[in-house]
């Protein structure tokens, strides 16, 4: 009687131990195990730091789990997974919604978030609040340059355009969105105008073989070449304004992710990203030791 008594008890005991770990049914989000959210990137370093960052938050704030697929592609790679349901959540920038994906004029920062927000809604997606970063383009000088002509804008450069050299990437000097719209804009016209490789142009302006370059707002290079970004005072450059773009239905699923997501809001400015950018490019650190080390630093995570 003892060995059946026995027996039973252990039976007793798989059977609640089996339903603790598979009561739910399939798609139940109350069940811890089936929570779940896929958080992917595009192929730079900016998009995959900030969705280390994203998924971070994720894991430390919420009982939702996160598989990681960063570095999936470019935009439209990426925007097609998250409209497929591929993945759910991602970084992306006001300006590629709107004058990438829909082929509109994008206009100020605030005219480009709501329009973005606007278009994708009816795709079943939300851009929730934005990081504080706008990775446009923009001119840069060096430190010696900025103080010797007092250039803060580029209504300033304008007026001594005439003395220096320009070197861009070959499309800037074409695209009108490039020198021949700032020619229009601000009436600048400089002395010369070079186009070369991305590279090339950063060692140039150190070397002084050029003045002025252009640039993305948050690009590493700035950092590492000590430029001074002029301020794009009558607005030229589409805004490109970073923030979680996210399916309407996830949220809806974990509406949690919501205020967790918004935890980033206005939390990194182009200078922390220029920085962050350098970790990795120049450094060789991994993108997702440093999104946690960054969180960790605005006391966002433990």
């Amino acid at each position: 009687m003892k060995k059946t008594g026995l027996i039973f008890a252990l039976l007793a005991s798989v059977s609640i131990i089996l339903a603790a770990c598979g009561g739910g049914k399939s798609g139940e989000s109350g069940a811890a195990s089936d929570k779940q959210i896929t958080v992917s990137s595009k192929n730079f370093t900016e998009n995959v730091i900030i969705a280390h960052m994203m998924a971070d938050l994720i894991e430390a704030k919420t009982d939702i789990k996160v598989k990681r697929t960063v570095n999936l592609g470019g935009s439209n790679v990426v925007w097609n997974a998250l409209k497929n349901d591929e993945v759910q959540l991602y970084p992306d920038y006001t300006g590629t919604i709107v004058a990438n994906y829909y082929q509109e004029e994008t206009g100020t920062s605030e005219e480009s978030l709501a329009r973005a927000r606007e278009l994708i809604k009816q795709e079943g997606l939300s851009f929730l609040e934005p990081f504080g970063i706008n990775n446009t383009y923009t001119l840069a000088v060096t430190k010696e340059t900025a103080d010797k002509y007092k250039l803060k804008t580029l209504s300033d450069l304008a007026k001594v355009s005439d003395d220096m050299v320009l070197g861009v990437e070959f499309e800037f000097l074409d695209r009108e969105d490039g020198y021949p719209g700032i020619q229009k804009l601000y009436g600048m016209n400089f002395r010369e105008s070079k186009g070369m490789d991305h590279g090339i142009m950063y060692r140039a302006i150190e070397k002084g073989e050029t003045d002025v370059t252009n640039a993305y707002a948050t690009d590493a290079q700035i950092k590492v070449h000590d430029l001074v970004i002029l301020e794009d005072d009558k607005e030229f450059f589409p805004p490109y304004d970073g923030g979680p773009v996210i399916r309407q239905d996830t949220l809806d699923q974990y509406p949690e992710l919501e205020d967790v997501l918004n935890l980033l809001k206005g939390q990194i400015t182009e200078t922390e990203m220029q920085e962050l950018n350098a970790q990795v490019d120049v450094e060789g650190l991994k993108e997702d030791d440093v999104a946690h080390d960054f969180l960790v630093k605005k006391g966002l995570i433990e």
